[in-house]
């Protein structure tokens, strides 16, 4: 078997709310350009379209986006619309709503709870839905996201949102919001060199009560938008040159041990990158690599 012939099945199956998803997704992110935003060079609106459609081919049916996610001439929610409506009965799409940037591209204040509806309306316009499959609240600093959770759970009652999720939170923003609407999902920064006791905790309380822990930059760790640093540890390299596949793998690999509720979104906008992305699902990692590579995941390493 070979990268290209596996398939996002390799990495297992969880249940968002009531839809299932395979645990090796795709983030929108860096559909847009070589960086996230409008921090490097837009990509060419074909090779987008087709790494699109080239995931759907292996098998991925979780994408991961936002109205926010576009560069000075590509929109990663227009893309996904153009390559892939009409939609697959299976695919599974999930936004964000919260923060904003204007048309220049400069992020303004994010919104007020009264305005997210306008936020998922956009989504939906972008997407050409008549709802959201997952939508996320991404904190932005609030000390209690009970208002804006509440905004999203009203317009779940409403049918413009199936499930709900939170992002950029800690566990005591989850049991806030928990104590509101059901919450399918959490989203939060987390990664190999990205060590966090709060984020820890997070993803263990998340596997107690059976929601999925969704993180970002699991490739990029603290590159974060910028995209990986291309500077990995020896560790990282010598488990990379034991099983023959590159770091990234490795750490998505490492990335998806860490209980059957975490689910990756790695995004990217090469079709190579892609396939190596979804072929990590398959990559099974020894007890004694898991035990070499946790240790770097330790607060102050």
């Amino acid at each position: 078997m070979t990268s290209e012939t596996i398939t996002a099945a390799a990495a297992g199956t969880w249940t968002l709310g009531d839809l299932p998803v395979r645990r090796i997704g795709f983030g929108a992110m860096r559909l847009t350009g070589s960086a996230a935003f409008h921090l490097g060079t837009p990509s060419g609106r074909d090779r987008s379209i087709a790494v699109l459609r080239r995931a759907i081919e292996l098998g991925v049916n979780h994408i991961d986006t936002a109205a926010f996610y576009f560069s000075s001439l590509r929109s990663a929610n227009e893309l996904i619309s153009s390559a892939l409506a009409p939609y697959a009965d299976d695919l599974v799409i999930a936004s964000k709503v919260g923060p904003f940037r204007d048309y220049e591209g400069e992020w303004g204040t994010p919104a007020r709870p009264d305005q997210l509806r306008a936020h998922v309306e956009e989504n939906l316009r972008q997407l050409g839905r008549d709802h959201l499959d997952l939508v996320y609240l991404r904190r932005t600093g609030q000390d209690s996201i009970a208002e804006h959770f509440g905004a999203l759970a009203e317009l779940r009652e409403a049918g413009l949102v199936r499930h709900l999720g939170v992002s950029s939170v800690t566990p005591r923003h989850l049991a806030e919001a928990q104590a509101i609407a059901p919450v399918v999902s959490v989203q939060n920064q987390y990664g190999l060199d990205s060590p966090s006791a709060e984020t820890d905790e997070l993803l263990r309380r998340c596997g107690e009560t059976g929601v999925a822990f969704v993180p970002f930059f699991a490739i990029a760790g603290k590159g974060g938008a910028q995209g990986p640093s291309g500077t990995d540890g020896d560790e990282v390299l010598a488990v990379a040159r034991a099983h023959g596949v590159t770091p990234a793998q490795v750490r998505l690999a490492w990335t998806l041990r860490q209980g059957p509720h975490v689910l990756a979104i790695p995004g990217t906008g090469s079709p190579d990158h892609l396939v190596e992305n979804v072929a990590a699902g398959a990559l099974r990692l020894t007890d004694d690599e898991m035990a070499r590579l946790d240790a770097l995941h330790q607060p102050g390493e």
